[in-house]
């Protein structure tokens, strides 16, 4: 690498729900500067929208921040990252014609069962089957039929921000689309099904894969956002998948396991996944390659839910004295009703099984039983994938707030009895920083040289004997008729 390139700077900016970051990140994995500004929404019942007109503002807002304290001729590109499935509604000239329905707006859901009769084939060949409430084509759906504009046109939450970098129309990124309708073999909008729905396919963005190039900060957005005029602006991804590339978890058989308020598990695979529960489903990465993965209702959720009033960080603290295979308790974790991977149980609920009754527990052991659920959990999630053809033989990166979580990080490791990485930062921004260094630097060379490894936690107690304890809490899933298969898969046993 030249010196040259050591100096070279790319912008990665996340549009999340309650605001937005904005890193520059170095060629060496630097943070040269950050910036934030905060996004506000309207709930009001199961309808979630926020102000497209606020995102523009707290995007620009934010990039302001961050580039102020650098050397902008360093910059050589910038990428953005937003939620997967919001979208609205705009004009010719990109102008918005209504507000954004939020990824988790449900207001759309009575326009599921035509679009999964009419789309069936295309959602199968897709690999996730089915589309889902909170998806983006049912509420595309909902806004056509409550404007009265004659002339619209659909945007995702990306499209909408990039046109206002660029100065003009930009295409859509595969990611992005997805929950649009986005055919994932043809990598093209599905005409038919779109016709057969009603829906004008020209309405639609076109299509590009994530990392492309969509133009050049305009004039306008250079004043606006303190960007240089002229830097390339390239395609989006989804907050999700842009925080795997954040992870380093850009080559097959990789995986990055997010635990935040729920678990997410996200890889990288040569071939589509099909899965016949609809409980993975695959992006595709800017190599062309594939990006399953699956969300689980269990995670940290269930903890503040649960210890409302106890400090998080006293609870770890405990944890230490307590041996959680002697305990011989696990709690299955759920924030709500349901689960929907690493197994799909609309009727799932929280319990708790082996040792002392819960309400033998002391605080500290209810707190160990949950966290020996979520591993376990992460476990059978780490075998349903296998089960599906993907290989889990490279290494597994741990990120999101339960990372704080000493204790249960080494648990984790003895569950799977894997070493875990820990990134030293990890968040969309920064995979979005990637994004945008991966058509110079490739994005293996840029993942690999902008991703620093934090830490490495290794096993401190054999797999085996956790074997036990684990398989009683497969069959009482399975007893519970929520889980079919019953033998483990062993693959995620490899590079003990």
């Amino acid at each position: 690498m030249t010196k040259n390139r050591l100096a070279d700077i790319w912008v990665g900016v996340d549009v999340g729900t309650q605001g937005v970051r904005v890193v520059a990140v170095d060629a060496e994995g630097g943070l040269a500067a950050s910036g934030s500004a905060p996004l506000q929404s309207t709930r009001v019942g199961v309808r979630h929208t926020q102000d497209p007109a606020h995102w523009w503002d707290a995007v620009a807002l934010a990039c302001s921040k961050c580039v102020s304290n650098i050397d902008r001729d360093r910059i050589r590109g910038i990428a953005l990252a937003a939620t997967s499935g919001t979208v609205l509604l705009v004009d010719a000239e990109g102008a918005p014609l209504s507000a954004g329905l939020m990824y988790d707006d449900l207001r759309a859901a009575q326009y599921l069962p035509r679009i999964n009769d009419v789309g069936q084939r295309v959602w199968e060949r897709s690999g996730y089957r089915r589309m889902k409430a909170s998806w983006a084509l049912p509420k595309i759906m909902w806004l056509l039929n409550n404007t009265d504009s004659d002339s619209v046109n659909v945007a995702h939450q990306s499209d909408f921000l990039n046109r206002r970098l660029v100065g003009h129309n930009v295409a859509t990124d595969f990611s992005s689309g997805l929950k649009s309708g986005v055919d994932l073999i043809t990598k093209q909008w599905p005409d038919d099904v779109l016709d057969q729905l009603g829906l004008d396919p020209t309405i639609f963005p076109k299509l590009v894969r994530s990392g492309s190039v969509l133009g050049k900060i305009s004039a306008q957005a250079a004043r606006a956002t303190g960007l240089p005029q002229h830097t390339p602006v390239f395609a989006s991804m989804t907050d999700g998948c842009a925080a795997q590339l954040g992870a380093g978890v850009v080559t097959v058989g990789n995986w990055n396991s997010v635990l935040g308020t729920t678990l997410v598990l996200k890889g990288v695979s040569e071939t589509l996944l099909d899965d016949p529960t609809g409980a993975v489903y695959s992006h595709i990465s800017p190599t062309g390659q594939w990006l399953p993965g699956g969300a689980s209702n269990t995670g940290a959720g269930y903890l503040t839910q649960t210890f409302p009033t106890t400090d998080m960080e006293t609870l770890n603290t405990k944890a230490h004295s307590v041996d959680e295979v002697a305990l011989g308790t696990v709690t299955f974790p759920l924030n709500s009703r349901g689960e929907r991977f690493p197994f799909v149980a609309p009727d799932a609920h929280s319990f708790t099984m082996g040792g002392p009754v819960s309400n033998d527990l002391s605080e500290v052991e209810q707190f160990v039983a949950a966290l020996m659920g979520l591993a376990a959990i992460e476990r059978l999630a780490f075998e349903h994938v296998e089960r599906l053809g993907a290989s889990t033989d490279g290494r597994i990166v741990l990120s999101g707030g339960g990372t704080r979580s000493r204790f249960l990080n080494q648990l984790r490791a003895n569950m799977l009895g894997r070493e875990l990485s820990l990134p030293a930062v990890t968040q969309p921004a920064v995979g979005a920083a990637v994004l945008a260094a991966s058509q110079e630097l490739t994005l293996v060379d840029a993942a690999s040289t902008m991703v620093r490894v934090g830490e490495n936690v290794e096993p401190d107690r054999p797999r085996e004997n956790y074997d036990e304890l684990y398989q009683s809490f497969i069959d009482q899933l399975r007893q519970r008729g929520w889980l079919e298969y019953t033998t483990p898969s062993t693959k995620v046993r490899s590079r003990k």
